[in-house]
């Protein structure tokens, strides 16, 4: 019997009842993530965690040593015991942030950059003061606010610029601009003028990817330059550790201490625990811990962790090339813009190439909440870049970006061509 409705004219068709979907077994959720997720950039990172837990140990003995009293020797191994801990709860937040959906990966980066903002904010009043610098609170363990700030606030402000899809005249930039000279603010009164340079650039690089055109692009890099100049002889932080640098001092000693300790062990390294030379550097299992795996394992190591770092960054830019959701595309680009950075200024700073910065290499260093913020990083990025793997891409996404001054250098924004991309996918 045919049960179909004769259709009339001008009468309204009912819709068919929605048919809700059963929630998805926990099992079949995992199945998917797993699916989904870049399981190439996941085994670059615990590959990195892994050369970094050897480092840990084998620097572990110098900070020890620098930490032990006449009355309080610490054993050898201290820093690599807790470090092995700090990475269990840092892979536990890795993973536990991975399996977010890429919407609720947003939610959750704009929920804690409200969180640490605040408490950004709070630093000067309630903050801890160690080796010079307020950066730290304290509520039963000490936590670096910034350090969980940047991930999230880059998140944050992909997301605001990339209302411009909706809206090209949505002042989204001058947004992420007000956002970024807060955070740089507050860093600079604390003072990081490291951490402020890092974040800086990875405000530069959303912004090259909002569509900013080139002239205004040069406007900026010129107050960028004025800014620093005005630092330089406003900023005594900045100052002292800039003449340190070219004129000798403290703060050069420790890095050209750092510079010959990474070429003491030659090509192969002196061997593990036979290095002398770390037993005199400051901070040698975070700050200075590139040097140390130099002088212990060799030039070659270190040339392994660099080329680790590099097919890092470029299997995340390879991933991006076919992303065609906006937002994903900026916000992916900045976090790995934050990984990357920091980890080629810790490298610069090992080499006596760089002033010294007080940054930590990142996955490799030892830390404790700094370890837990890098593994929210890298977990966001995952989140961020998972995808479907039976679903073509419409889109060439970053790959528009590498090429769309070849088109139309004049009037193509990278903007402007993911919405002809999108209005050509909707026809």
């Amino acid at each position: 019997m045919n049960t179909m409705q004769p259709f009339v004219p001008g009468a309204t068709r009912r819709k068919p009842a929605h048919v809700p979907r059963a929630p998805l077994s926990r099992w079949s959720e995992i199945k998917i993530w797993w699916r989904e997720i870049d399981r190439v950039l996941i085994g670059l990172v615990l590959l990195l965690m892994t050369l970094g837990t050897i480092a840990v140990a084998a620097a572990s003995p110098a900070g020890a040593d620098r930490l032990s009293t006449s009355t309080t020797t610490l054993d050898p191994l201290y820093f690599f015991w807790r470090h092995l801990a700090w990475q269990a709860l840092g892979l536990a937040t890795l993973f536990g942030i991975s399996m977010l959906s890429r919407g609720n990966a947003r939610r959750f980066a704009l929920l804690m950059s409200g969180v640490m903002l605040v408490c950004l904010i709070l630093v000067p009043f309630i903050g801890v003061e160690i080796n010079g610098a307020r950066r730290w609170i304290s509520i039963g363990m000490q936590f670096q606010p910034s350090e969980f700030l940047k991930p999230v606030l880059a998140v944050a402000m992909a997301w605001v610029i990339s209302w411009r899809m909706r809206d090209p005249n949505l002042p989204v930039v001058g947004i992420a601009t007000g956002l970024a000279a807060l955070v740089a603010l507050l860093l600079m009164m604390q003072p990081d003028l490291g951490g402020t340079i890092l974040f800086g650039a990875v405000w530069f690089v959303l912004v090259l990817l909002s569509g900013t055109p080139v002239r205004r692009l040069g406007m900026v890099i010129g107050a960028g330059v004025a800014l620093l100049t005005v630092t330089y002889f406003l900023y005594d932080n900045a100052r002292h550790r800039i003449d340190a640098f070219f004129g000798g001092g403290t703060a050069y000693d420790q890095v050209d201490l750092a510079a010959r300790t990474l070429t003491a062990g030659g090509w192969l390294g002196a061997g593990y625990g036979l290095g002398i030379r770390k037993m005199s550097l400051p901070e040698a299992q975070t700050d200075y811990i590139f040097s140390v795996i130099g002088e212990e394992f060799g030039l070659i190591a270190c040339g392994v962790i660099v080329l680790v770092y590099l097919a890092i960054v470029a299997r995340v830019l390879t991933r991006l090339v076919d992303e065609e959701d906006f937002f994903a595309l900026l916000a992916g680009t900045g976090l790995i813009t934050l990984l990357g950075g920091q980890a080629f200024i810790n490298i610069l700073v090992n080499l006596q190439l760089f002033p010294s910065k007080g940054m930590t290499l990142p996955l490799v260093s030892y830390g404790g909440s700094s370890t837990i913020a890098v593994c929210m990083l890298v977990g966001l990025l995952v989140a961020i870049t998972r995808r479907n793997p039976f679903l073509k891409s419409r889109t060439k996404g970053l790959g528009e970006f590498l090429s769309f001054g070849q088109a139309n250098p004049m009037s193509d924004t990278p903007s402007d061509i993911l919405r002809k991309t999108a209005r050509e996918t909707r026809s």
